[in-house]
């Protein structure tokens, strides 16, 4: 066992106030390799059996993480799941090989699950049946406790001062066999996350934010899944630029052929066509293949059945009646963007630049980023149109109906009860 191994036996908390105490100097110890060596990856019923009973034996929360292809492959699908729990070790799964988890998620369904950054994870974890009833989650933890870095090694470093190597985050996890470095870095990605929950519960309990904190992973764990986002071919990059109709089919029609193509092939879209390439496209409105070779992103190197199908699209958005074109924007269910309130609603704009300074001076009290205090939409919304009388119990129920939790409604419904009646 390495001495990095056997300090982590006895993990040192540094947790005060989102920085360690004056009296710790020590420097972050490299944690290397995990303390019980690197596991073998978990491709066959069989061990997957094994590991659901160690699991369900196990004493303690469980650290999760999950690791993606993202940039690589189609969607946000896990290709590695990471386990750790006491006394059944660290565990990596292929959830490729092993598609159907619902097994280990149901044997750990009442523990408590640790994850950092919950919400980045748990799409893709519910694709192969692991949901959570109960979870802590380190990164929001982190917030709510001041600390002005929040990924995991920092984190990591900070509280419990050991160094995590974060050099394989990006790398194609789709990849088979899985290299050994990587498998080491996937296991040290759990090894710590348990002892880094310990310390920021007792942190979070001495600044007096630990509800706080329960309230916001019980919000986290019982959200329902996201619904799909309307028209995504909007979100193009460089989409700004397109301000005619028919230059937003074009865009519409090469976003979703390049999406089939993408999803057939299972990379990433980006990998099959650029948003540059489509929105100069776009712009460029070509009459046929040989203008779409003049455009940037579909020179040379592209083959004629590649400029084939980018030309197909445009023709078809060329083609489609006026009725059938898209309309600028999307349909607005919410207040306009605050930049137009003073022309629109200048009492408004009064009213949220007050519940702005308001709430800014209330976070930095309270040590925590503005968007954990309250949702910036939320505040917005009880702006725009404010409950009447704009009293403690009507904005109280504002907030409710907006999703904004108890504690957040004790403490932020003074602030918006006085910017709504100018005495903000």
């Amino acid at each position: 066992m390495t001495d990095a191994q056997e300090t982590a036996a006895e993990i040192p908390l540094r947790a005060t106030g989102g920085a360690p105490p004056d009296d710790v100097e020590a420097a972050p110890i490299p944690l290397l390799e995990p303390r019980d060596g690197i596991p073998p990856v978990i491709a066959d019923d069989v061990s997957l059996n094994e590991v659901i009973t160690a699991f369900a034996a196990g004493t303690g929360p469980v650290a999760v993480d999950a690791e993606r292809a993202s940039g690589y492959r189609y969607g946000q699908r896990a290709y590695l799941v990471q386990l750790r729990r006491e006394g059944a070790g660290t565990a990596l799964i292929d959830p490729t090989a092993c598609p159907d988890l619902s097994g280990l998620g149901e044997a750990i369904s009442g523990t408590e699950w640790v994850l950092h950054a919950a919400t980045q994870d748990l799409p893709c974890l519910r694709e192969i049946g692991m949901m959570p009833t109960l979870l802590f989650d380190s990164e929001l933890a982190g917030r709510l406790a001041g600390f002005p870095r929040v990924g995991l090694g920092a984190m990591v470093e900070n509280v419990l001062g050991f160094v995590l190597e974060k050099g394989h985050s990006a790398v194609d996890w789709s990849s088979r066999p899985l290299p050994e470095p990587w498998l080491r870095y996937a296991a040290l990605d759990v090894e710590l996350l348990v002892d880094l929950r310990d310390a920021l519960e007792k942190e979070l309990d001495r600044q007096g934010k630990l509800e706080w904190a329960l309230q916001e992973f019980e919000a986290i764990a019982s959200a329902p899944p996201p619904e799909p986002r309307r028209d995504p071919w909007r979100r193009t990059s460089g989409m700004h630029k397109v301000r005619r109709r028919r230059q937003m089919a074009v865009v519409r029609e090469m976003w979703q052929t390049r999406d089939q193509i993408a999803q057939r092939r299972d990379v990433s879209p980006g990998k099959v066509l650029g948003d540059t390439a489509i929105i100069e496209a776009a712009l460029a409105l070509p009459p046929n293949m040989h203008a779409l070779t003049s455009v940037n992103g579909f020179g040379h190197r592209m083959s004629r059945r590649q400029l084939e199908q980018w030309q197909a699209a445009i023709d078809r958005a060329r083609a489609l009646p006026e009725a059938e074109l898209p309309q600028p924007g999307q349909p607005v269910t919410g207040p306009p963007p605050p930049r137009a309130w003073a022309d629109k609603d200048p009492a408004a704009a009064a009213r949220l630049s007050a519940a702005r300074a308001g709430v800014s001076a209330l976070a930095e009290r309270l040590n925590m980023p503005q968007e954990n205090l309250v949702a910036p939409d939320t505040v917005r919304r009880v702006c725009w149109e404010p409950p009447k009388p704009a009293d403690p119990d009507t904005v109280a129920a504002a907030l409710l109906g907006l999703g904004a939790r108890q504690w957040q409604i004790e403490l932020v419904t003074p602030v918006l009860v006085a910017a709504l009646s100018g005495k903000g």
